[in-house]
């Protein structure tokens, strides 16, 4: 007892958004177990974030989707009897029960969203309490995702927290939120007119006054304003308010104000406080309006794993991949599937980076799979999951779109009258913000959005990547009503180089990397430049996991997995679009071994003037596209030194003539050795 009261005393300090309110992280002490064991020596000690499928993504077990059991005992002290309890799971995947001293006390259904349970009528004051979580990633008919190719892998993968109130209290447990949302009725230079919706939950005897205070982001209270808690049950309180002359938000200014909520009532209070940014965000063809001015996006997927932790991250996690998104010279990110953690979007709000979250619905490429299930059940789960990151996210500026379906086809039992009803439903409760969707077919569906993106990927599956070009062409002719941005990419690994650049099988083991780069040179050349889109969406940022295809991970992203290797094709977009700093890279650097002499050298600048040097001799650079210069030469026996200079930058390689491995022979390695296609 006496280690849990010091543990009590410890976290007190962790986070106090108030005298009475305070937050105790609950990650550490956590005894884990699968619900197939029935041994006490099967039980594990871990600390969340945790994933049952670590070790499968290492490719040291087999991917589960199963159930497993969190158990931890909890000390409550006797002088919180008069306070209020509540659990907060930041996410759980997928489905969540959770327990207290054998009671249940909720059930949470989709594995990228928050929710908070209240437990004070289940805990034991002055007592050793035990908290029970049985959490399942099994495939389920009725929760979203139904259908997708990214690993599914389980557990309690984010923070738990545990939060004491007064009696009094702005509501934690409104769609898994703060209970505050900062609405924008309407936004320009002059001011700001807004609302606040304040969620209060309170006996009913205790009405009390709520104070709503609006700092600008140098901290001066631009706005405070106290009226009666006159709220109707289930309803929010809302308070109307003014900021003059605001600084708005936009990427070149995410300017962040701080809005926070008191109630209080005789001498219970609470408080709770978000950031939030002002301004208005329109859709259009050339790119997205933001405070009327037109902003073309150039956006990379983020998928929820890496090498390391899988869907378990950390803080330092999302501020490496951060880094990696910065320096690219991107300006938008695709949450893929689902929202990150609120961290990110925190980040986000801060460097002026513009994000685009899913709805789970879905369609993976196998055919086995169903991705609609026309059921009220189904249905319901993804109205929920939809409401949920709606209110989550709300606050931040950053978030600009909301995705409602990814890749869906309209074949068997029609899902467009569904997604209606999810369009129509956003627009309800968040007309601020344009819908979007990720397509790959023709039709109706492509209509019902706000904004679409096009996923075709000519070249890989079928043509060449030359029909790019007739794509953009009939896209423009035939869909020019609509509001269209491409979304491309396919996968290729670092480590296999090829001599022949013929197009891989999709599903094979052999996916060489300078396929990957001849696809996104073409793609690059003709879509970046072209005005009639409003970005450029490159799947992805990072290789992501999958135990459903031929290896265990699709190679699709700029940089491997295990974030320890940058593609050629980091560096074409880092031309591209970083205009912060200069670029100069000379690609296919990992191709050392040429079949000939005669070969065609390959380098990205930022600068128009790059000159190259083959052994010390000048030879002359072709602009093929913008950022990507050629010349072809002619190498010597032996070691070739290759170098490119463009102002003070400097970039070299080391290339020789003879016989590099092929696709035939890695095969026969790979089924000689059982190696994987990363190896």
């Amino acid at each position: 007892m006496k280690r849990y009261l010091l543990l009590i005393s410890m976290l007190a300090a962790f986070v106090a958004e108030s005298a009475a309110r305070e937050v105790y992280r609950l990650n550490d002490d956590w005894t884990f177990y699968f619900r197939s064991e029935n041994s006490a020596d099967d039980a594990r000690n871990i600390t969340l974030p945790h994933t049952w499928n670590l070790d499968a993504l290492a490719g040291n077990s087999e991917y589960q989707r199963t159930t497993g059991n969190y158990m931890r005992r909890l000390y409550i002290p006797a002088d919180w009897a008069s306070k209020r309890l509540f659990l907060r799971f930041d996410g759980v995947q997928t489905v969540a029960d959770v327990f207290v001293n054998g009671y249940h006390v909720g059930e949470h259904r989709g594995g990228f969203t928050a929710f908070t349970f209240e437990i004070t009528g289940r805990v034991k004051f002055g007592a050793e309490n035990r908290l029970l979580v049985v959490v399942s990633n099994t495939f389920q008919n009725d929760v979203l995702p139904t259908s997708t190719e990214q690993n599914v892998y389980g557990g309690i993968y984010r923070d738990v927290d545990l939060i004491l109130t007064d009696r009094v209290a702005v509501s934690p447990t409104v769609w898994g939120t703060d209970g505050l949302f900062v609405e924008q009725v309407s936004v320009d230079d002059d001011a700001v007119e807004g609302r606040a919706a304040v969620y209060v939950s309170a006996p009913k005897d205790c009405q009390g006054m709520i104070t709503l205070t609006v700092r600008d982001p140098d901290g001066y209270v631009v706005v405070e304003k106290t009226q009666k808690n006159n709220r109707t049950a289930g309803e929010p309180v809302t308070i109307p308010f003014t900021v003059d002359a605001p600084r708005l938000w936009s990427p070149a200014a995410p300017n962040l104000y701080t809005v926070t909520a008191r109630v209080a009532c005789d001498s219970l209070s609470d408080e709770v406080t978000v950031r939030t940014g002002f301004r208005r965000i329109a859709a259009s063809g050339r790119g997205l309006l933001v405070n009327g001015d037109t902003v073309r996006l150039h956006g990379v997927a983020l998928y929820h794993d890496r090498a390391s932790v899988a869907n378990a991250f950390t803080a330092a996690d999302y501020d490496e991949d951060l880094a990696f998104v910065h320096d690219v010279g991107a300006n938008a990110v695709h949450s893929v599937s689902g929202p990150h953690d609120q961290y990110l979007y925190d980040r986000l709000d801060e460097r002026g980076l513009m994000a685009w979250i899913d709805l789970p619905l879905m369609r993976s490429p196998y055919l086995g799979d169903v991705f609609y299930f026309p059921t009220e059940r189904f249905r319901a789960n993804g109205r929920e999951q939809l409401r949920e990151i709606v209110a989550q996210n709300f606050n931040h500026p950053s978030v600009v779109m909301w995705g409602i379906f990814s890749l869906v086809w309209q074949r068997g039992d029609d899902v467009t009258p569904y997604i209606r009803e999810l369009h129509t439903a956003l627009k309800r409760v968040d007309p601020s913000r344009p819908t979007v969707a990720l397509s790959n077919q023709d039709g109706e569906l492509n209509t019902i959005t706000d904004l679409i993106a096009l996923k075709q990927n000519v070249g890989w599956m079928r043509g060449t990547t030359d029909d790019v070009g007739y794509w953009c062409e009939t896209l423009h002719k035939s869909w020019g009503n609509l509001l269209a941005a491409p979304c491309y990419g396919v996968p290729g690994y670092p480590s296999q180089q090829d001599d022949l650049l013929g197009r891989p099988t999709p599903g094979t083991h052999w996916l060489p990397e300078r396929w990957q780069t001849r696809f996104h040179e073409e793609y690059a050349r003709r879509i970046v430049s072209d005005p009639a889109f409003w970005g450029e969406w490159v799947n992805a940022m990072f290789d992501f996991g999958t135990a459903r295809g031929a290896n265990d991970r699709y190679a699709c992203g700029m940089v491997t997995l295990d974030r320890r290797q940058k593609k050629d094709i980091y560096y074409l977009y880092r031309t591209l679009w970083n205009r912060r700093e200069p670029t100069l890279y000379i690609a296919e650097r990992r191709w050392r071994v040429r079949p000939s002499a005669e070969q065609r050298i390959k380098v990205y600048s930022s600068g128009e003037d790059p000159v190259l040097l083959v052994n010390g001799d000048s030879v002359a650079l072709t602009k093929y596209a913008e950022g990507q210069f050629r010349a072809d030469c002619k190498l010597l026996p032996g070691e070739n030194r290759i170098e490119a200079r463009c102002g003070e930058l400097r970039d070299s390689v080391a290339l020789r003539v003879g016989t590099a491995l092929k696709a035939r022979d890695f095969e026969a390695l790979r089924k000689t050795k059982g190696l994987r296609s990363k190896d």
